[in-house]
């Protein structure tokens, strides 16, 4: 049964390891729906998250591949229960002072923030799980959203332990 997974791997901070993860899902015919790089408190390694369709096979054959990538530190899957979250911005069409009102109502419901008020615009920032990111953007869609920039997937394992390799 096809399923989103979401994967982290911990790599070394080099240039062009980012082209060799993707290309390697690329050559095995693999689409990578969201994909977030970002340093680590290590110096020297980064954090990628991926996100993904696929059954489970078809996801241990990506671990399988992306541990044979040499700057390839550690693998991980991360399990429902991990804390998985996404950042968007989306700048909304707000002509009259009702509409900004109203924006900012919704705002507060989602624990949003607004971070820009233009003269017919405003933009909001949203985190959180793909389903709030999501109900948020279905909400005001009916304003007219202007321009949506939502970041990849980010995610991280309960509990005290650092990542853990659970291939």
């Amino acid at each position: 049964m096809e399923r989103e997974h979401v994967l982290v791997a911990l790599v070394e901070d080099e240039p062009g390891v980012m082209q060799r993860i993707s290309g390697m899902f690329t050559r095995r015919h693999f689409n990578i729906d969201t994909i977030s790089v970002g340093h680590t408190e290590k110096n020297g390694l980064s954090r990628m998250t991926i996100t993904f369709w696929g059954d489970d096979k078809k996801a241990e054959q990506i671990i399988k591949q992306l541990n044979k990538i040499i700057e390839v530190v550690k693998v991980t899957k991360m399990e429902s229960d991990s804390i998985q979250r996404e950042l968007a911005l989306i700048k909304i069409n707000t002509p009259d002072e009702n509409s900004r009102r109203e924006i900012v109502q919704y705002a507060n419901i989602f624990r949003a923030k607004i971070v820009d008020v233009g003269k017919d615009s405003m933009i909001v920032e949203v985190t959180g799980n793909g389903g709030k990111v999501d109900a948020f953007v279905k909400l005001v869609n009916p304003f007219g959203v202007k321009e949506l920039a939502i970041t990849g997937v980010t995610a991280m394992s309960r509990g005290s332990k650092p990542q853990e390799n659970n291939n």
